[in-house]
């Protein structure tokens, strides 16, 4: 299933137990900042891509053999995961831990946030079966409206590096939206478990040599909260997060599964102000509730929620 095809899931609905699973897929994604911000004390962000990759390798590896998941043998399908492992995982985890080398946690989150819009957009120039829809492109124009507004008009006249970062997130976002369309045109039929460990193996593959190239082997003397920084982001944001989402994927939809989109910020923005005394700037929420606004008419389900109130 396209978890960008909100149309087939349409039926699907949230119950008790899903959105338990939504609010956990929420809080391991949210907490990949909080665990990046740590890690980025004593790790470069490319290094910090390779440890998020690899580590979480072994564990989706073990979940692929236990469920007894066919491991296709096809150069052809191979290669497709090595874009996917460049689109979903090696490109955009590299530009977010960049990024917050500038800005803080939560605002990558916030950020990060536009995915949603973006993937449907670029869905829909880009693939036959996914129509170019007026909500689509006012969802988009909407979250880079909220971008435009965090980033505020002095970086037309001041750009820095931290209006450079910010681009960079925009960057990561846009990574995913092209990944979607990768998958669902390289690699459907695919089992999804199986498409996550072969990305994996994917960003794995690529990010050794660019690590060893630019930042030299890696370190492995590191702090204890460092290790477990990255551990968490390993086996709780990474290889948890893929059990999750296509868990619930399977159970509520694509269009209830992009719900998540608007709950990272939270649990994000949480964690930076309870456990690393980050700040909350109100351009940051005034553009969060922007590109709220643009999900929401990209979902479209609460404006004819609303319509259908009114109408009757």
């Amino acid at each position: 299933m396209d978890p960008f095809d909100m149309s087939k899931s349409a039926t699907l609905t949230l119950d008790l137990n899903s959105t338990i699973m939504l609010l956990m897929l929420a809080a391991v994604w949210g907490g990949s900042f909080f665990f990046g911000e740590i890690a980025l004390r004593e790790i470069p962000p490319l290094t910090i891509t390779l440890h998020r990759v690899m580590w979480a390798l072994p564990i989706l590896a073990l979940i692929v053999l236990l469920k007894g998941i066919y491991v296709p043998r096809s150069p052809k399908i191979w290669g497709a995961y090595l874009v996917m492992g460049a689109l979903n995982n090696a490109i955009p985890f590299s530009l977010i831990f960049w990024g917050q080398t500038q800005i803080e946690s939560g605002l990558a989150s916030i950020l990060n946030g536009t995915t949603a819009m973006f993937a449907a957009a670029v869905a829909g120039l880009l693939l036959r079966d996914e129509a170019l829809t007026a909500k689509k492109l006012i969802g988009a124009a909407l979250g880079l409206a909220g971008v435009a507004f965090i980033m505020g008009p002095r970086a037309l006249t001041n750009f820095n590096l931290s209006n450079l970062a910010q681009l960079a997130i925009l960057g990561a976002t846009l990574s995913y939206a092209f990944a979607g369309v990768w998958g669902k045109t390289a690699l459907a039929g695919q089992p999804p478990l199986m498409n996550a460990f072969g990305m994996l193996v994917g960003s794995t593959v690529l990010m050794i040599p660019i690590v060893f190239m630019f930042d030299g082997p890696p370190n492995l003397e590191l702090s204890k909260g460092v290790w477990g920084a990255l551990i968490g982001m390993a086996s709780l944001s990474t290889a948890l997060a893929y059990v999750l989402y296509f868990a619930i994927l399977a159970r509520a939809g694509a269009a209830n599964l992009l719900l998540v989109t608007l709950l990272i910020p939270p649990f994000a923005v949480g964690l930076g102000v309870l456990l690393l005394g980050e700040g909350m700037k109100l351009e940051a929420a005034i553009g969060f509730a922007i590109i709220g606004l643009g999900f929401a008419v990209t979902d479209g389900r609460l404006f004819s929620f609303v319509f259908r109130r009114i109408s009757t």
